[in-house]
């Protein structure tokens, strides 16, 4: 193979390769011998077809499969030996090919421009720590305490006031008739929270113990029998307990009960979590400040293909006369968009750093948790829309990513109060607001951020080839 540089324009360049015929008759060797061994043919035993029959029935389809195989054995290989990154589909323009023929072929491909990375060593960057007043732990201790209220029985003579639990059997009727669903039994209220059906608790207070009230409420939207909306409906309620609610002792047995050693140890582990919320989102103002300074790195040239291509994508939904208006905007933003993700990704594949699939499903069962209920319609949207998945593992692949440039870079730590990465936040917050205001343009929902750059730009592209003619697919008989 005979490889020649030729008509180097910036990014772009046309590679001349050159392929003799004893090499393609090597490969063509190979692909008649797998056919062969194949193939059946009436009046010849398996195996035993010779060669000029098999060209005679097969030759054009062989050579087909043969082409393709070469091409994209040596296309690959040229690229690889001349270290070119094409950014896209490189194209392939066949010049003389053909059975007892050379081979010879221009890739007419933009590559990816050179990046030097280790300008990110210098990125300065603030990592924020926050200071938890002691008083914010035992806020939130008291806060779990009170979610986690225990009633006692109390004297039968008491009645129920706001605040208490109220136990009860009921048989309802709509119009002086039962219906589906209309009894239950041991029914706990924590009175004052309507939650059963509005009004329902206001009407059972000041009852007792043994008593029996009756309680008059319209079915709401939500009620299961549809036909019973909106009526007004009876239920004869026999109160079998009120309980009081009993204060909870916040001590060291608590403390246990929560999975801690003791009261001290609590605190804690509370301080640390309230850290940890308020660090997560702190991470992502110092993840904002490294990719501020990335776009601060220039590069000699963008590839005009990439431009083009997320100027589609940013101006999805936009009518001509939006996209002509907001030109110069889109530009902006696609090349931003672009350089960032060649940037980072040229960062990941230097320091080998890749989503690994155990990753992935950790991932996505993290988000399983979250959505409680709702598992198996999340793993449906997940299979059915491979996209989704991409766009996951990208935004993987940018943390990761982040987090070793954070290595690498010069960080500046803070620590600060709860108070001040609350304004930190919300000035963040207002800020993204008002950029998202002043440039949502009508963009398409699978529109591209720099994480997901490594399934567009990184990627290996494929080759495509422009042909005199069509080959056939051997057909076995």
């Amino acid at each position: 193979m005979k490889v020649t540089i030729e008509n180097k324009k910036g990014l772009n360049k046309d590679i001349k390769v050159f392929i003799d015929k004893k090499t393609i008759d090597s490969y063509l060797e190979e692909k008649y011998e797998e056919v062969k061994n194949t193939v059946t043919l009436k009046g010849f035993r398996p195996g035993k077809v010779p060669k000029e029959i098999l060209k005679k029935q097969f030759g054009q389809a062989i050579y087909g499969e043969v082409l393709d195989k070469v091409l994209k054995d040596t296309s690959t290989k040229a690229l690889k030996e001349n270290k070119i990154k094409p950014a896209g589909q490189p194209k392939i323009d066949l010049k003389t090919y053909g059975e007892d023929k050379d081979l010879e072929y221009i890739i007419s491909v933009t590559e990816l421009p050179s990046i030097d990375i280790k300008v990110l060593n210098n990125i300065k960057f603030d990592e924020y720590k926050v200071k938890i007043d002691p008083r914010e732990a035992d806020k939130r201790i008291k806060e779990i305490a009170n979610s986690q209220k225990n009633f006692q029985d109390v004297d039968p003579a008491k009645v129920a006031n706001e605040g208490d639990l109220v136990v009860f059997d009921y048989k309802a009727t709509v119009d002086g008739k039962e219906f589906k669903g209309n009894e239950g039994k041991n029914t706990q209220l924590e009175l004052g929270k309507d939650l059963f059906i509005k009004g329902f608790d206001k009407q059972l207070i000041k009852s007792k113990k043994d008593e029996e009230v009756k309680v008059e409420v319209k079915l709401p939207e939500n009620f299961p029998e549809k036909d019973l909306i909106g009526k007004n409906a009876v239920f004869i309620c026999k109160i079998i307990a009120v309980k009081k609610p009993k204060e909870t002792i916040v001590d060291d047995e608590f403390a246990k009960n929560l999975g801690a050693k003791d009261l001290k140890d609590l605190k804690n582990l509370i301080s640390k979590q309230i850290n940890e919320e308020y660090k997560n989102s702190l991470d992502q103002l110092s993840n904002k400040k490294i990719l501020d300074e990335i776009d601060k790195i220039k590069l000699d040239e963008i590839p005009e293909n990439l431009k083009e291509q997320e100027i589609k994508i940013l101006s999805g939904g936009m009518k001509e006369e939006e996209i002509n208006k907001n030109k110069k905007d889109l530009e902006k933003k696609a090349v931003k968009r672009i350089k960032t993700g060649l940037i980072l990704n040229e960062f990941g594949e230097q320091n080998k750093i890749n989503v690994t699939e155990q990753e992935m499903q950790a991932e996505i069962q993290k988000q399983l948790r979250m959505m409680p209920g709702q598992e198996k319609m999340l793993q449906e949207y997940y299979q059915n829309n491979p996209q989704v998945l991409g766009n996951l593992r990208g935004q993987l692949y940018e943390e990761k990513i982040l987090k070793e440039i954070k290595l690498k870079a010069k960080s500046n730590l803070k620590e600060i109060s709860k108070e001040e990465a609350e304004k930190l936040l919300k000035e963040e917050n207002e800020r993204h607001m008002k950029e998202h205001h002043n440039h949502d343009h009508g963009e398409s929902e699978n529109k591209k951020t720099a994480s997901e750059k490594k399934s567009t730009i990184a990627k290996k592209s494929k080759t495509t080839t422009k042909k005199s003619e069509k080959s056939k697919k051997i057909s076995k008989k």
